[in-house]
């Protein structure tokens, strides 16, 4: 009798180690180039670090068994071996075909990956040789030295734009274009609105209306109405593509969306999460057309007090599309402004003005002062929204973050600071308040008990991890009081980031803070969202964009119509997913940045920079220059004129000779030394200042004095 194949882990274990196993674990692999790796284990706080000749052909990615053989203490970090591959990661690694006789090889650079791969040819065209190809590996035998893979995407030409742009998408997993049958789908969903559609919805074609967006963008996924009511409050709309009347449950349409989970934003384009006569036309809040929306309607106070809501299916008609660039400039100048703007922000012709507080009428347009008294009126509420939120225990974050600006070609031409001004947050208020609103609702206000829903979490942060940022502040002079509570830590947070706001060491500072953090996700079990401060907290308000978005749309609307509680399990798994998706497509987006920015400074190298040290490890120190925000690499190897040591107590580097230290938010001076597209690194070497050696000398003389 033939004997049965192996099980892949039999394959893939050791029959035994000679090393004393302190305990058993299991976790994913982070591979290095050179060979060794490190498994990271849920809910343990020190990775384990593997030498190569333990990591038992596991390669980035795989779910592993590991031994531990030696635990963490003062000299050493935790180490052990790999007894056992459990599932092999499917995420493709990607790299140049080599063909060779039968067979080809795909030799990768990567970070993470420091073996060729073998590839049989079944299918691949001889036109393939020397592309850039993705592939998937399925197999390692233990005696052969290099895995076996197969090739599932040919990409292109090593360097152009769009092979290198979906390059990144394939290494995360994430599509790059749709299947025929999805977009010939929805091509066939009807554009008209029945009448009798429109009589089941409220009507809200007749109230100010408007859309403030990026200037660049095409999916208007949100509109904001505004209305005047008798006795001095307001009614205050925030309406949402109704994607869902479109897309039907595990339709062709849902079932891509699902898998996809979200949009992804790469430096140079949008890969949108349906398809474009959905994104862009169909479900987009375009100024001037019909739309059918899902809506949640508010009566405010002059201070920003909800007294009454109403969440239900809309029609709207948009009167103006304005960017935020625009916006802006009718809060900077209280609506005193020219007309510029009139038809790109309009949809008609300007006709008589009509108080904000009355119904316009078939035919007629709201005044572009009626529409900016509207404007300033909802920049004042959402002032309020605001402060009331950092009162009761939000975080302000408030990071800078870079721009790479690219041409036609995808070519990167800048880096510009993206700045979040007033007209950004009036509408990220009102988004806010439309998310807490709803999971408030179907938590407490509908009377269900213990409903099924989606929430948007975000649990409290690791007070381990704040005490040693308590440590670290120390550093820099700031002390931070008791904190036994997560409120507390919010309190003293936002007192030290406001202390510390245009400092050199904020930056660093800041980092460190949100190392402390939980990662947000998509949950049916909530704990709240800590770093808004909700109790209750969900995503409504992007169904283009979010497919959790569009569970909420659903759910609400079951949950309206009387339904019942829905099965638990299955939503759980949908939020799962889509927070896989949503981490996938956010490293994606970064892994694009990061390639554009090694492709910015290409031209660069040879010259000289002034910088701000942003990261401390053994190897090197991370430095952003100005006033890019452009990070790299000193590595400390680099550096001839000391050897330097890390302290890990104090988070610096100290040189040994001339005892010059580095800390995080130091100035120093760099030079751009090589770049790396494959692997998207810039290294910058260190431009030694001779003072740093005078000042040794005087300090050794000092000492020897004393």
């Amino acid at each position: 009798m033939r004997e049965k194949r192996k099980s892949f882990t039999q394959r893939h274990q050791r029959r035994s180690t000679t090393r004393k196993i302190i305990e058993m674990v299991e976790g994913t692999v982070q591979m290095t180039r050179e060979g060794f790796g490190f498994v990271v284990v849920p809910d343990r706080e020190d990775d384990i670090y593997i030498p190569q000749k333990y990591m038992l052909h596991s390669l980035n990615g795989d779910l592993v068994r590991a031994a531990l053989t030696r635990k963490k203490d003062a000299k050493h970090r935790a180490e052990g071996e790999i007894v056992a591959v459990l599932e092999r990661s499917r995420k493709p690694f990607i790299g140049i075909l080599q063909i060779m006789g039968q067979h080809g090889w795909v030799i990768v650079e990567s970070k993470v990956m420091p073996y060729d791969i073998k590839v049989n040819l079944d299918g691949v065209d001889e036109d393939a040789q020397w592309k850039k190809v993705a592939v998937q590996v399925v197999d390692w035998p233990l005696h052969t030295e290099n895995p076996v893979g197969k090739i599932i995407d040919v990409l292109g030409e090593p360097g152009e734009n769009d092979t290198e742009m979906h390059a990144i998408l394939a290494e995360f997993g994430l599509p790059y274009r749709f299947e025929p049958q999805v977009e010939e789908a929805a091509a066939k969903i009807p554009v008209k609105i029945e009448e009798k559609e429109i009589k089941r919805r409220k009507d809200m074609r007749g109230v100010l209306t408007f859309t403030i967006d990026p200037a660049d963008a095409k999916d208007f996924d949100d509109a904001v109405s505004y209305e005047e009511l008798p006795g001095g409050n307001c009614q205050v709309g925030i309406h949402i593509a109704d994607v869902t009347h479109y897309v039907r449950p595990n339709d062709i349409i849902d079932k891509e969306a699902c898998e996809r989970g979200t949009s992804v934003y790469l430096v140079d384009r949008t890969v949108p999460m349906l398809p474009e006569v959905l994104s862009n036309n169909l479900c987009s809040l375009r100024a001037g057309e019909d739309k059918l929306t899902y809506s949640a309607i508010f009566e405010m106070t002059p201070a920003g007090k909800v007294v009454n809501r109403w969440f239900g299916r809309t029609i709207i008609n948009s009167d103006r599309r304005y960017s935020y660039e625009q916006a802006q400039e009718i809060i900077e100048t209280q609506g005193d402004y020219t007309l510029k703007y009139l038809g790109e922000m309009g949809s008609g012709v300007q006709t008589k003005s009509i108080k904000v507080s009355s119904r316009r009428r078939k035919g007629e347009t709201f005044s572009d002062r009626q529409v900016a008294d509207a404007i300033l009126a909802l920049y004042g509420i959402a002032g309020k929204l605001r402060d009331e939120r950092f009162r009761t225990g939000s975080i302000s974050f408030e990071r800078p973050e870079m721009k790479v600006i690219v041409d036609a070609a995808g070519k990167p031409v800048d880096v510009v600071q993206k700045i979040s001004k007033d007209a950004n947050w009036l509408i990220e208020e009102f988004m806010l308040l439309a998310n807490k609103e709803v999971a408030t609702c179907v938590t407490k206000g509908l009377r269900l008990k213990e409903p099924t829903f989606v929430y948007r979490i975000h649990d409290q942060p690791d007070f381990d991890k704040v005490k040693a940022l308590k440590d670290f502040v120390k550093h820099f002079g700031y002390q931070m009081g008791s904190v036994e509570t997560g409120r507390d830590v919010a309190r003293e947070l936002n007192g030290l980031l406001d202390k510390a706001k245009g400092k050199p060491e904020c930056g660093a500072i800041e980092i460190m803070a949100l190392r402390t953090m939980a990662r947000a996700k998509y949950s049916t079990d909530n704990v709240g969202h800590y770093g808004l401060g909700f109790d209750y907290y969900t995503h409504f308000t992007s169904p283009i964009r979010r497919y959790p978005d569009m569970m909420v749309h659903r759910l609400l609307t079951h949950y309206l119509d009387k339904g019942k509680n829905e099965d638990k399990n299955r939503w759980e798994e949908l939020c799962k997913h889509s927070s896989n998706r949503e981490h996938l497509a956010t490293e994606a987006e970064r892994s694009s940045i990061k390639y554009k920015l090694a492709e910015f400074m290409q031209d660069k190298v040879g010259q000289e920079f002034e910088g701000t040290v942003s990261g401390i490890t053994e190897w090197g120190m991370y430095v952003e220059i100005e006033p890019t925000k452009v990070e790299g690499m000193v590595m400390l190897r680099e550096i001839k004129e000391d050897f330097f040591i890390y302290d890990e107590k104090n988070f610096c580097l100290v040189g040994k000779a001339t005892r010059k230290k580095f800390t995080l938010g130091d100035k120093v001076r760099i030079k751009v030394y090589k770049t790396n597209l494959e692997q998207k690194l810039i290294d910058y070497t260190l431009v030694w200042d001779p003072e740093w050696n005078k000042k040794s000398s005087r300090k050794g003389a000092a000492r020897k004095r004393g």
